[in-house]
């Protein structure tokens, strides 16, 4: 039966193309069983990358927009209620947004990367560097940020050990943009795509001071962030 259990979990039709648990569990021989956590608070290094094979899954059969809208769909179902990390040495798991937050962190991260051939080449990394190996999480990131050049660990702690998601505040004042980052991690300083009214989209280097921009954005509307970034645009009173 396509769908899990007939459902479309990304809410978007593209989930009921496929039988999720062939495609789930298959993903699971590459994160689960080549790579294993040496602790179940790590557990998103299983769930999140195979929740983020679902959308790749998707993007093969149907294209890249198709897979970064099955993604973004199934963020309807993050609950924010606690850590994705659960506590360590107790045999416990964190929280069920292992799946679908942890994906869309992987996600947020390939955007921030912008390079999917380096990307993929992390994910291939990532399997034939700790083969056969168990791991802790700890590890896996440090692998991202040493393979992408970018330090990520700002957004590993946000995404995986906060309920909070980035938001991105914001003040225009005619063609004069100010913004930071509120409801973050110290040191957090993702990159992000933005785009005004009918501007072409732009990225933009907010951190938790506010910063200014009369660059090409576009006029009047909205500030808007590129859905493919896992964060929350508000406007500033």
């Amino acid at each position: 039966q396509n769908g899990y259990l007939g459902r479309d979990l990304s809410h978007t039709g593209l989930g009921l193309k496929w039988d999720f648990i062939i495609i789930h569990e298959s993903g699971h021989e590459w994160f689960g069983n080549n790579i294993t956590t040496t602790d179940m608070a790590d557990m998103w290094v299983h769930e999140g990358f195979t929740n983020y094979s679902e959308g790749l899954y998707t993007e093969c059969q149907s294209g890249k927009a198709d897979g970064a809208a099955y993604l973004i769909g199934v963020r309807r179902g993050i609950v924010n209620d606690r850590p994705i990390v659960g506590p360590y040495n107790v045999n416990a798991e964190g929280s069920s947004d292992m799946y679908f937050k942890g994906s869309n962190m992987l996600h947020t991260i390939r955007q921030v990367i912008n390079d999917d051939e380096k990307w993929r080449g992390i994910l291939r990394g990532l399997n034939s560097t700790f083969w056969h190996k168990t791991v802790t999480g700890a590890e896996v990131e440090a692998y991202i940020s040493q393979q992408s050049g970018i330090d990520f660990s700002p957004v590993f702690q946000q995404y995986l050990m906060t309920t909070q998601i980035p938001v991105l505040q914001y003040k225009l004042r005619g063609s004069k943009l100010r913004y930071r980052w509120v409801s973050v991690v110290k040191g957090f300083d993702m990159p992000v795509k933005v785009s005004l009214g009918e501007g072409q989209d732009e990225l933009i280097y907010p951190t938790d001071k506010w910063k200014s921009t009369t660059a090409h954005l576009g006029r009047g509307g909205e500030l808007r962030a590129d859905p493919n970034f896992y964060v929350i645009v508000r406007k500033a009173k």
